[in-house]
């Protein structure tokens, strides 16, 4: 299953990945531009914007756009994230041609008509409102906010109500202007698709896409700050996120960060759960995770639990991630190694899976990027590189914590601070 890939001379980018086993074709158009893309007074207009391309162009109604994708037993959808936006099909292989006729009407003849945004602001007041109503969606929302503090990296992607509704038609397609232009846009097929037929339909009918401006928009530089946020809500459980900088995409230890969060929290063998649900019964869930993003990221720990068991919870986590920079077994290595490896293949097995996979390295790295050359980064890590991550996460920069729930007996980030730092200098002057 070979990957091809043209950059075509408008400038936009076409990758696709024969897959001849199946006999649906996954379209996607993935933009280099997402939440973190917006100017100081466009907090939530990338996510507006991806909801208001399905309200009408100058050729469909809303409602044309849905019956007619539906009618072929296909499906449309669209997301934003932090540094991307996506808008993707999924088609039987006859109707190529048609998933391809609407994407690239949304994207370039929106119509973006006042009664349709009037309509589509009040469906995201009641987003923004049922994600306030939800603890996890809560405490993530905090935790950026608290890592990247008064930056665009560290805001909620939906916006605030104040700024959701002062929104104009001309204030959306400003920001199309300015972002979604050819040298940022990547369209991507997996499936049962031709390249040269594919590439063709996109340069014929993706032409009117505005080019690369002369001085392309700038991003706002992340800065990690760490910090505290606590909510306190009468809740049955505490939501609680311990965080520390992390690898950016393009760092060398990105995916030593991988492993270590594999190790620490991937799976039913990972050392917190064995050691906080299994040993102790702490909590129903705990986890570690590893966000990586263009110039930065975060590492973190997530656990939700009962209030009465925080006061034990934290040391327990906080001698985890000490442990981490102790030491680790090469058997630990492998069997992360093995469950990344898993996961890469069995995400390969979905044409949608693939395709948003390949956008991604394209993306990220400009090209895709060979299995065997991603397992090859993967085996180079080693014991002695996991825990000098360790070590320099933990203790070289400030934490960040974010919990709501009820929180009376949960210790402060100083302490938290505090307890990592002593407990390292004593392990380092017992070494010396």
């Amino acid at each position: 299953m070979t990957v091809e890939y043209t950059r075509l001379s408008s400038g936009l980018t076409v990758v696709t990945q024969n897959m001849p086993h199946i006999e649906s074709v996954a379209i996607g158009t993935w933009i280099k531009s997402g939440s973190r893309n917006e100017l100081q007074n466009e907090h939530g207009i990338a996510h507006l914007l991806e909801h208001m391309a399905f309200k009408g162009t100058k050729r469909r109604t809303a409602r044309q756009i849905a019956e007619e994708i539906e009618n072929v037993g296909g499906e449309v959808n669209a997301a934003t994230s932090t540094e991307t936006t996506s808008y993707y099909a999924r088609v039987l292989k006859d109707h190529v041609p048609l998933a391809v006729d609407i994407l690239a009407d949304i994207l370039t003849g929106s119509a973006f008509d006042e009664e349709e945004l009037a309509r589509e602001k009040n469906v995201i007041m009641q987003e923004i409102g049922a994600a306030n109503d939800i603890p996890d969606d809560v405490v993530f929302d905090n935790f950026a906010g608290a890592a990247f503090r008064d930056q665009t990296i560290g805001r909620p992607i939906l916006g605030t109500p104040e700024t959701v509704m002062a929104f104009t038609p001309d204030d959306i397609r400003r920001y199309l202007a300015r972002n979604y232009t050819t040298d940022r846009i990547f369209i991507v097929a997996t499936g049962a698709v031709d390249h040269q037929t594919f590439a063709r339909m996109v340069e014929e009918r993706f032409a009117s896409l505005p080019r690369k401006p002369e001085t392309p928009p700038q991003m706002e530089a992340a800065i990690y700050t760490g910090g505290e946020v606590r909510e306190s809500r009468s809740l049955s459980d505490a939501q609680i996120i311990l965080g520390f900088e992390g690898p950016a995409y393009h760092a060398q230890d990105f995916y030593c960060s991988q492993i270590l969060a594999n190790i620490l929290g991937g799976g039913m063998s990972s050392r917190l759960f064995q050691e906080v649900r299994e040993i102790r019964g702490l909590c129903y869930s705990v986890y570690a995770f590893h966000w990586g993003f263009s110039d930065s990221g975060v590492f973190a720990v997530h656990a939700a639990t009962g209030g009465e068991q925080l006061p034990e919870l934290m040391p327990v986590i906080v001698n985890e991630l000490q442990r981490a920079a102790d030491h680790f077994d090469e058997s630990e290595i492998e069997r992360a190694r093995q469950q990344i490896r898993a996961q890469l293949l069995m995400g390969q097995e979905s044409a949608a899976a693939r395709a948003g996979q390949i956008a991604r390295q394209v993306m990220l790295w400009g090209r895709p990027i060979p299995n065997e050359e991603m397992m090859l980064r993967i085996e180079n890590i080693t014991p002695r590189r996991l825990t000098d991550l360790a070590g320099r996460s933990f203790y070289d920069a400030p934490p960040t914590l974010s919990a709501i729930g009820p929180l009376d007996q949960l210790t402060g980030i100083e302490d938290i601070a505090g307890s990592l730092s002593f407990n390292h200098k004593q392990a380092v002057n017992a070494a010396g």
